[in-house]
């Protein structure tokens, strides 16, 4: 990295917290398996001036569906599921969805075809988000508690509610950003016969040494979790953030998990290596290549989730955003980048072209969507050809 720039990148960031806007972060850049920064800034916890540490605990939330993506594909490598198969073959409650059609005020439904794995790997299953919109499958789910509410069920317990409620596009017709990654933990749970938490505990947090990444920080480390401002310091109204400090019933597979960034880096190492790291295989290469290509096709995407969350010139893969070309995106990066990012604040992105990770780590949740474009902006003008 260029010295000045990496300089100015991190007191674009520090100005950012002087200013009262966010209350700390960490950040770092790993480029040819070289870690070339790696820095913390302001507050842990702004409740008590708690100062950022490199291995503060971040809510990662949607910074999941990634790592639960990988749990999906090694079942595919292990010939326990393929990605045509409907979903209802593991999850019999998905068998016979219904989908809602709106016209003229009036709700009316008809049977839908059958999702398949890779369309919720994809987000193409047809489900959604209670809070992208309000459209009749999003008020039925918040009239059905989906979300925090649900908090106490088990993931089979969830599936099952979830999948009861109507479905808001005819699945592989449509990108719309939803709950498919919870119902895959669900699906990791019937096949496998263990929990997500603890079939994700062996099958990868432990193998890539991923120790402090899990739904819940245990409580001699609860003195290292961040936190956001207890009030919105642009004066919205504060996301509720989740509560770690107890185990939930309900393992989120779309956005339970915490960590911290050396775990998160550990696990982009491995992504950017194709599958391995420190000698250990999860993944074969090309299955790595196949996830962090692009799935859509022509397949739309959604009003409710284009812009922020997929910007124009990118595609989805299985369970990660793809950039298929240089230019059209209002933020520089190669083609080929993967990334997502959490609704807390927290975000990454790989650049296999450059051999590169980012990752920012910070809980400011309304303000996630300044952050991200500023972090990958600063990132790029700071790297060296």
């Amino acid at each position: 990295m260029h010295v000045d720039r990496k300089a100015r990148l991190i007191s674009t960031l520090q100005s950012e917290i002087d200013s009262g806007r966010l209350p700390g972060a960490v950040v770092m850049l790993s480029r040819h398996g070289k870690v070339e920064l790696f820095e913390r800034l302001g507050q842990q916890n702004p409740e008590d001036a708690t100062p950022m540490a490199l291995n503060s605990i971040f809510r990662i939330y949607s910074m999941t569906k990634p790592i639960v993506s990988v749990a999906v594909m090694m079942l595919m490598e292990q010939g326990k599921l393929l990605l045509s198969d409907p979903v209802g073959k593991y999850l019999p409650e998905y068998a016979k969805q219904q989908l809602a059609v709106e016209s003229d005020g009036q709700v009316s439904y008809t049977a839908a075809k059958p999702a398949t794995v890779q369309d919720l790997l994809r987000h193409t299953a047809g489900l959604t988000y209670e809070f992208l919109g309000n459209s009749a499958v999003q008020k039925a789910y918040r009239s059905a508690k989906i979300g925090m509410a649900l908090r106490d069920a088990s993931n089979a317990e969830f599936s099952k509610v979830l999948s009861a409620q109507p479905l808001q596009f005819e699945p592989s017709t449509m990108w719309e950003y939803s709950r498919a990654t919870d119902v895959l933990g669900a699906l990791v749970e019937a096949i496998s016969g263990q929990t997500l938490g603890n079939f994700l505990q062996e099958q990868i947090f432990k193998p890539l040494k991923m120790l402090e990444t899990g739904f819940s920080v245990p409580a001699d480390q609860h003195h290292r979790i961040a936190e956001p401002f207890k009030k919105d310091p642009d004066g919205g109204i504060q996301l509720k953030l989740i509560n770690i400090q107890d185990h939930p019933s309900f393992e989120s597979g779309g956005g339970g998990l915490v960590s911290t960034a050396q775990d998160y880096a550990r696990f982009l190492q491995f992504m950017l290596n194709k599958g391995e790291l420190d000698g250990v295989r999860l993944l074969s290469s090309h299955t790595v290549d196949f996830m962090t290509a692009d799935h859509l096709g022509n397949i739309p995407i959604s009003v409710a989730s284009a812009g922020t969350l997929l910007p124009p010139g990118h595609g989805f893969g299985l369970g990660f955003a793809v950039r298929k070309e240089v230019g059209i995106s209002t933020v520089p990066g190669s083609a080929g980048v993967y990334y997502w990012g959490g609704i807390a604040g927290t975000s990454f992105f790989v650049d296999p072209k450059l051999d590169m990770f980012a990752i920012l780590m910070i809980q400011a949740p309304n303000q996630r969507d300044y952050y991200r474009p500023l972090f990958r902006s600063l990132v790029y003008a700071a790297l060296e050809a």
